[in-house]
């Protein structure tokens, strides 16, 4: 298994448990039994986020297409959709997050995972292979970060 990763968002640490695997758009994957695995955010995703306080799924479990809308967030920092991270047969959902949807700032490697989902796993990245993706577009990230911060600003 893979070494446990910690990717620092400046000051921020974003753990990355050796044991998951990662998709290439910020999600984790805890392998299961009979290749049903269990996907939430990485601490990378919610940190950009910063507070999540709305989920809503939009659609039933069932077969799912690579990046298909599945569902739509409420960040303090944005709106957007949730789509999937591989194809598969998408089985349950968190029903939980809908509830309180804020367990993913506090808890997001466990009580906060989103989906579970019957899929290939081959394609994901493991801990040592998410930390270089990070890697290589944190300098990009940081650039959109500074310009949202000064929008916020000039909007005051």
């Amino acid at each position: 298994m893979p070494e446990a990763r910690t990717f620092m968002m400046g000051k921020h640490p974003a753990p990355l448990p050796g044991e998951l695997l990662y998709c290439k758009n910020h999600m984790w994957c805890r392998p299961g039994a009979e290749g049903i695995h269990t996907f939430g955010f990485t601490a990378y995703a919610v940190r950009l986020m910063q507070d999540v306080y709305f989920l809503e799924w939009r659609i039933d479990p069932g077969l799912v297409t690579l990046k298909q809308e599945i569902g739509y967030i409420e960040t303090q920092k944005a709106t957007s959709g949730l789509y999937a991270p591989v194809a598969g047969r998408l089985l349950r959902f968190n029903a939980a997050l809908l509830e309180d949807p804020g367990t993913i700032n506090v808890d997001n490697y466990e009580r906060g995972w989103l989906f579970e989902m019957k899929c290939d796993t081959t394609e994901m990245l493991n801990a040592d292979g998410y930390y270089a993706h990070l890697e290589a577009g944190w300098e990009a990230t940081q650039r959109i970060l500074k310009a949202q911060v000064n929008k916020a600003e000039d909007e005051e």
